[in-house]
């Protein structure tokens, strides 16, 4: 059977027609062969989301972004997704954007939702949008770069005050200061290299004398055990039963208790010894004034002198 050439031809040509539109719609995002249905979201930002970007159920693909446009009323950005599965998606459920991977595309994906009605071609779902890696570090990024500029500032103001206060005379006075800071330190140096200098020298000193206090705190671990062993608190006791016996002989001479208390206490008793030391006294003036009153000693026969009383006579005072 002869096809003619224009049969062969007007085929050919409407073959190329179908694959070519058929190809053109695969690019765009549509499957002219498949069985789908279409979902809408609206976003505030769609930045990285491109037409034929993935769209996903818990990782698994179900078809992807079909077509992207912007509403000239709101300033939203319409996605149309185009979805080859009978997994039944609700109006509930949320269509998320977000990054796979740090340097790859946007992709959504829809996250089910178990309440409302199973969404049908032309629904719109919840819209959100997933921060990736690269947006948290930005997000981060924006306020550690302000406080660093702030920091920048900060600096930059300190070192501005100074430089003016450190003047050329300042600058003078700072490195006489660091001179005067090195002079010192190499003195003290030298004082730390003759102390241990002088230190080698004495070690043995040191050594013996760090020995003797050793034999003196040894001996006194004796002494202390000594002390210990001589009932050291029964004597103390004694002691103390001693100072009691003493304090009450105290109270009972001042509370005029006995004789040493009278002697102490009695006023009378006072009186009467100071009256008798006074004619004690009266008596041996007379007798060494007049002897010859209480010895009678005559040789010749010759007779004694009167007795004449004392002109000054302490008692009739």
């Amino acid at each position: 059977m002869n096809i003619p050439k224009e049969i062969k031809t007007a085929v050919l040509v409407i073959a190329s027609i179908v694959l070519f539109i058929w190809g053109y719609s695969y690019l765009k995002g549509t499957d002219l062969l498949l069985k789908y249905k279409i979902l809408h979201a609206q976003y505030d930002n769609v930045e990285g989301l491109t037409i034929s970007a993935p769209v996903t159920i818990s990782g698994l693909n179900v078809g992807k972004v079909s077509k992207i446009t912007i509403d000239n009323a709101t300033g939203k950005v319409n996605v149309e997704m185009q979805i080859n599965s009978d997994f039944p998606i609700r109006k509930s459920s949320t269509a998320e954007i977000y990054a796979p991977s740090p340097i790859g595309g946007k992709q959504i994906a829809i996250l089910p939702s178990k309440e409302g009605a199973i969404a049908v071609s032309g629904d719109a779902l919840f819209a959100s949008r997933k921060l990736g890696l690269t947006d948290e570090v930005a997000k981060q990024i924006v306020p550690l770069k302000d406080k660093i500029s702030k920091l920048l500032d900060n600096a930059n103001i300190m070192l501005e005050n100074v430089n003016q206060v450190l003047d050329a005379k300042s600058k003078e006075n700072l490195k006489a200061s660091i001179s005067n800071l090195n002079e010192t330190l190499a003195k003290f140096k030298e004082a730390s290299g003759q102390i241990n200098s002088m230190l080698a020298d004495n070690k043995t000193k040191i050594n013996g004398s760090i020995n003797n206090i050793e034999k003196m705190t040894a001996n006194f671990s004796k002494i202390s055990d000594s002390l210990e062993k001589e009932n050291l608190g029964k004597t103390v006791q004694s002691l103390q039963k001693t100072l009691e016996n003493v304090n009450k002989v105290m109270d009972d001479l001042q509370a005029g208790n006995g004789t040493m208390g009278k002697l102490l206490k009695d006023e009378g008793l006072y009186t009467n010894l100071n009256k008798t030391s006074k004619e004690l006294e009266l008596l041996l003036q007379d007798l060494r004034l007049n002897p010859t009153r209480y010895i009678n000693v005559s040789v010749f026969g010759k007779k004694n002198k009167p007795y004449q009383a004392p002109i000054n006579d302490s008692l009739k005072k």
